[in-house]
């Protein structure tokens, strides 16, 4: 039913209200007890669950299949999307300041290809009221037993020579609140931000992130950094040997592409998957097996799931799929892993 929706009413409304409302009525859905169950009843009714100590988290996660960045950007949905079957959240990415973003139109459907463009420009709220909703968050039971991480970056404005200040505000603030940090490095939406995941300029982001983050938790939070699928693969290796020396959580890989002719800004899609899984191979072989592959991009159906965990990852995010499949899609991806692996462990 939502297939038909889309492909013949939805498609033709404009992406970005759209979004917005989406998020919104997400948001009021999930902020209701009898609603949210509700939710949980018809999307997230089976135990997709995975132990806790199975990953980076000693905590269990409800799935292998999270929600991206870019979805929940200011994290005024959180208990919705939770209630609709993803395991995991990644709000934002959150800027210590507020910014508008870039100009519109900076969002578009490709419909033939069941993919998204865009080149928003971390527009959000600022990290200030991004903690906020997420004290008001974790001072609830189901609130606290979601597991969220927050993407975050810099400022438009912020040279790049300063960026490492504006990771450090964004780890102080919300290192107490979340349950992983990812350090965004690869939007090609902000201007010069891609030049920073050289490992000489990502070090010092990385360090300033690290330690501002233990001090503001009392903890040592577990911090990733985001790569581009561009990367050449010498430099995914340099960052990935990067991440080994400064003991970071692992990596999420990978961010849109910027390798198309559509015009302005990154694609996310069925075009990243291949390059996606090559990506994950690489750096399995080049991580620590304790240090977590987040694989994004790409992943449509159970068997795009699947390939990458059998490539190297340990867990997944999506985004784009979900708004072509709609709000049982994480659901029902997440019971097919489940099924998947008991079946395998059975198997042995």
């Amino acid at each position: 039913m939502y297939r038909w929706i889309f492909d013949y009413g939805l498609v033709h409304t404009d992406p970005e209200i759209a979004h917005e409302v989406a998020i919104k009525a997400i948001e009021l859905a999930g902020s209701n007890p009898v609603t949210r169950a509700g939710m949980s009843m018809v999307f997230d009714s089976a135990d997709t669950s995975v132990p806790a100590g199975a990953t980076f988290l000693p905590r269990r996660l409800k799935g292998r299949l999270g929600l991206a960045a870019g979805m929940d950007k200011n994290a005024c949905a959180v208990e919705g999307m939770a209630a609709m079957g993803f395991g995991f959240l990644e709000i934002g990415t959150v800027t210590p300041r507020p910014q508008p973003g870039n100009d519109k139109p900076r969002l578009w459907r490709l419909p033939e290809s069941r993919e998204i463009r865009n080149r928003m420009g971390f527009n959000n709220d600022g990290v200030e009221v991004v903690k906020q909703r997420l004290k008001k968050l974790r001072s609830t039971p189901f609130g606290r037993q979601i597991v969220v991480g927050a993407n975050i970056g810099k400022n438009k404005v912020t040279p790049n020579e300063d960026a490492a200040l504006d990771y450090e505000i964004c780890a102080r603030e919300l290192a107490r609140l979340v349950d992983f940090l990812v350090i965004n490095v690869s939007s090609p939406n902000t201007p010069g931000l891609r030049s920073l995941q050289s490992a000489k300029t990502l070090q010092p982001i990385i360090e300033t992130t690290l330690r501002a983050a233990r001090k503001a938790a009392g903890r040592d939070v577990p911090v990733f950094v985001k790569i581009a699928p561009d990367l050449a693969n010498e430099d995914i290796l340099e960052v990935a040997d990067l991440a080994k020396e400064l003991g970071l959580a692992g990596i999420v890989a990978a961010n849109t592409t910027i390798n198309h002719k559509l015009g302005e800004g990154g694609v996310s899609g069925p075009r990243l998957l291949q390059r996606g899984l090559e990506i994950v191979r690489m750096l399995r072989e080049r991580l620590d097996p304790t240090q977590t592959i987040i694989a994004v991009g790409g992943i449509s159906t159970a068997e795009d799931a699947l390939a990458y965990l059998d490539a190297g990852a340990d867990l997944l995010e999506a985004f784009t799929a979900y708004i072509y499949e709609g709000p049982a899609w994480p659901g029902k991806i997440n019971r097919a892993i489940a099924k998947s692996r008991a079946e395998g462990a059975y198997a042995n």
